[in-house]
């Protein structure tokens, strides 16, 4: 773990996605954060020690989800599957997949395994499953506040965490997506889907991956900006983040709206054409119960009377 050391900093931005609005001054105390996004060897050992199973392995009751296609109430997890040629942005559906059987063993589907990827960050796990390994490893998972004053590195208002500029000297800084989004992925930082964690340069804490290759689970409920007050409501856009299908938009639970969490950071599927998100002041919402193959998590501990 990095030690982060707390301080005052201009959360958000003016200048990309409405929900990043207003930019406002927050403070954090300092806390140790992951160094790096949480493994699939990181995850299997917590799975053997604790016998742990995924929401994406669990078969869903029918309840929690009324009004829900039969078909998918089977254990299953999101899988994005690129399109042979371009294709309307309008509709993630042309791209995202639900996949029964796919999971954090199984992130491709029942016919896909780890193997060779230990050193990868663990996917298909959602908010649940993320908050099961913190607490086995005497951990929390980080608010967003204190996640996104941790991705700055120091650089507080840049708008990557390696500075303003996305390939200085003509050089990858993360696991983005280069090319036309979903269809042409040109490979120039050399992965098309998830990279080993600790390939490209950590920022000015010592946190590898504070932007791209996977999104990241944060404690705080998703609001429409910095302003809201704390309200649970869905992200405008979804962008590249699908949610659950047993969920419709606009659908309640018990009266209640599903609870989103905000996810941080980008991933491997963020590209400038459609989802410029590899940056600190991102942000979306997801629906608890949402895993998908590029969503995993890092941890932190906080000093005695942090908040």
């Amino acid at each position: 773990m990095a030690w982060i050391p707390g301080g005052r900093f201009w959360m958000g931005s003016e200048d990309f996605y409405p929900e990043e609005r207003p930019v406002h001054e927050v403070q954090v105390d300092g806390f140790w954060m992951d160094t790096h996004q949480v493994t699939v060897a990181q995850f299997r050992r917590f799975v053997k020690d604790t016998g742990h199973v995924t929401v994406a392995e669990t078969p869903p009751d029918p309840a929690d989800y009324p009004g829900a296609d039969p078909a998918l109430l089977v254990p299953g997890s999101l899988v994005f599957t690129p399109p042979p040629g371009p294709v309307s942005l309008d509709d993630y559906h042309q791209w995202w997949s639900w996949v029964p059987g796919a999971s954090w063993r199984r992130p491709e589907g029942p016919e896909s395994n780890v193997g060779g990827r230990e050193r990868h960050p663990v996917t298909h796990v959602a908010y649940a499953d993320a908050l099961a390994y913190a607490a086995w490893a005497g951990k929390d998972l980080a608010t967003e506040a204190e996640w996104e004053f941790a991705a700055r590195g120091g650089l507080d208002r840049a708008v990557y965490s390696w500075g303003d500029e996305y390939t200085p000297g003509g050089r990858q800084q993360a696991n983005t997506w280069q090319g036309q989004f979903p269809w042409e992925n040109l490979l120039e930082d050399g992965y098309a889907g998830t990279s080993p964690v600790g390939s490209y340069k950590p920022n000015g804490y010592g946190l590898f991956d504070a932007a791209g290759n996977v999104w990241e689970w944060t404690t705080d409920f998703h609001t429409a900006d910095h302003s809201a007050g704390g309200k649970n409501v869905a992200p405008a856009s979804a962008c590249c983040i699908p949610s659950n299908p047993r969920i419709e938009v606009g659908a309640t639970r018990d009266g209640e709206s599903y609870p989103r969490r905000v996810i941080k950071g980008g991933s491997h599927l963020c590209a400038p054409n459609y989802c410029l998100r590899y940056r600190p002041a991102a942000r979306q919402g997801e629906t608890e119960e949402t895993s998908t193959c590029h969503i995993g998590f890092r941890c932190v501990v906080r000093s005695p009377g942090s908040r």
